[in-house]
């Protein structure tokens, strides 16, 4: 059942990846040509940056979602041990505290606190 199972996650894995990079550099994209085509309009200082600023930041933090499942499925699926599961807690750290970061910068609050606040 398990060699049934590998192939399937290990592609499962592979695509969710490849979504969750492909998230991050499509809104680098759509940021960065939105405050372009902004800056055409007239717009720009401050607010310009910001709204770029946020675009940019909400793709990381869905990509950065892709990726962390994407980890989990390969970890638990294709490739458990000590040691991949310890990889994969580091991983999942580092990514989490990424996300808090940036949830703090784009907000000003940690996701944790009321919205209303």
């Amino acid at each position: 059942m398990v060699e049934f199972v590998k192939p399937f996650a290990e592609r499962g894995s592979a695509i969710v990846e490849i979504l969750g990079v492909g998230i991050i550099v499509l809104f680098s994209f759509y940021s960065l040509g939105l405050a372009a085509f902004r800056l055409l309009q007239g717009r720009s200082g401050d607010p310009l940056f910001r709204e770029a600023r946020q675009k940019l930041g909400r793709g990381i933090l869905v990509g950065l979602e892709f990726l962390v499942a994407a980890d989990i499925i390969h970890t638990v699926a294709v490739d458990l041990s000590f040691q991949t599961v310890g990889v994969l807690s580091l991983i999942v750290l580092i990514r989490t505290f990424l996300s808090f970061t940036l949830e703090m910068e784009l907000t000003g609050k940690w996701p944790w606190q009321n919205q209303e606040s």
